[in-house]
């Protein structure tokens, strides 16, 4: 009898031992946080700029009171006035140096004239074919645009307008896409204005 008590008491314990696992199971489970999902945002991808394009130098030529006039210098692109003067040896003595826009930035095939103050003619003047001057038509204000033969100051605005809505324009087929402008005076302007 013994041996049946005995054997009756380690299964009850064994069924005790089984419930009491099953409740710290069951409390365990209840207790536990909620698991947390975790998200890897990978970082936005960046614009990488483009490579600015590198300019070509570019070629002047200077004239009048400066040190060594009447020679074509090469300059990087983007320089000033000052520069060109500079590499043609400085103003001389004899030059009008309250006409000289130093600061002015010179393009490719600028012609620089740097008046004496014994001379009568203009300090500074930018070149063309014909001898006279030619108007920036990307940077040219309204009343410069005005002068222009066929081109008035309404036209001239719309030149303005134009530029600001589009960008720069490269050359005289781009011109002609601004109203009131047509074939004559596309023809007239050809040696009057120039695109950098």
């Amino acid at each position: 009898m013994e041996s049946s008590l005995s054997s009756r008491a380690a299964v009850a314990v064994f069924l005790i031992l089984i419930v009491v696992l099953a409740v710290c199971g069951a409390l365990l489970l209840e207790s536990r946080p909620d698991q947390t999902s975790i998200t890897i945002h990978p970082p936005l991808p960046t614009e990488t700029p483009a490579p600015t394009p590198t300019r070509e130098p570019i070629k002047v030529y200077v004239t009048g009171a400066v040190a060594n006039p009447e020679r074509v210098y090469t300059l990087p692109w983007g320089s000033r006035v000052q520069d060109a003067l500079a590499a043609a040896g400085g103003l001389t003595d004899a030059a009008v140096k309250s006409a000289v826009n130093l600061a002015a930035i010179v393009r490719d095939g600028d012609q620089i004239h740097v008046a004496s103050a014994a001379a009568d003619d203009a300090a500074l003047e930018l070149a063309t074919p014909s001898g006279g001057r030619r108007v920036r038509v990307n940077s040219a204000s309204l009343e410069e645009l005005a002068t222009l033969p066929g081109i008035g100051a309404v036209t001239a605005q719309r030149i303005i307008e134009y530029r600001e809505q589009v960008g720069e324009l490269k050359d005289l087929a781009d011109l002609d896409q601004v109203s009131g402008i047509g074939p004559r005076t596309l023809e007239n302007l050809q040696d009057q204005v120039a695109f950098d």
